[in-house]
């Protein structure tokens, strides 16, 4: 194992992935790189270089993506892995962690999130901040989680979607792929077509 974590993004969601990295106390050196080169450290933490210089450094650290756009996500993190990265997970240590819990590389667990037992989460996901994933659930790659949502038991999210602050998912339902639930929505029913989705229980307001 790689000692030392390089993470790409150095401004809001990069931050907090790199307040788990430190809580993790798994690395003895962590640097940022970000595309803002007038950003030269972040949380006392160095930027080092521009994100396209990540792969002079695959063989000296691990590497994870840190920008919350989940297709800017998946594109980094899919041509780091092609080029041979060491692409971590992190897990905040004040997450609840069930057992027989599956969680891809790049995946962050942020602190107060609970993902009970059986459940699947894919690669390069975020499950923010004092979100819950019930059991049984299976939350493809590079899927946001926001802070607040509540996912009840046997839920399938599809791979990009992004659920909304505070979003409330009812049992037994599957989200297809890169769909965008709103802030505070319900959905109670399948939703089998990608766009964008809000309300109480949801509809469809674009696509």
């Amino acid at each position: 194992m790689k000692n030392k974590l390089l993470i790409i993004g150095a401004s809001g969601h990069g931050k907090v992935v790199a307040d788990i990295a430190i809580k993790m106390n798994k690395w003895k050196e962590i640097f940022f790189l970000d595309d803002n080169e007038s950003i030269t450290s972040s949380m006392g933490i160095e930027v080092i270089g521009t994100s396209d210089k990540a792969f002079d450094y695959i063989d000296e650290f691990e590497i994870f993506v840190g920008i919350g756009n989940n297709s800017t996500r998946e594109n980094v993190q899919e041509k780091l892995e092609t080029a041979g990265a060491s692409i971590p997970i992190l897990i905040h240590p004040s997450s609840v962690v069930g057992e027989q819990v599956e969680i891809g590389n790049g995946t962050a667990v942020m602190a107060g999130a609970v993902i009970n037992c059986c459940t699947k989460i894919g690669n390069g996901c975020i499950v923010n901040t004092g979100s819950t994933i019930d059991h049984d659930n299976c939350i493809e790659d590079f899927v946001h989680i926001s802070p607040g949502s509540h996912l009840a038991g046997t839920v399938k999210v599809g791979k990009g979607s992004w659920l909304g602050i505070g979003s409330i998912i009812s049992n037994n339902l599957n989200i297809t792929s890169d769909c965008q639930v709103g802030a505070g929505s319900v959905v109670i029913q399948d939703i089998t077509e990608t766009g964008v989705y809000v309300g109480a229980p949801v509809r469809k307001i674009g696509s």
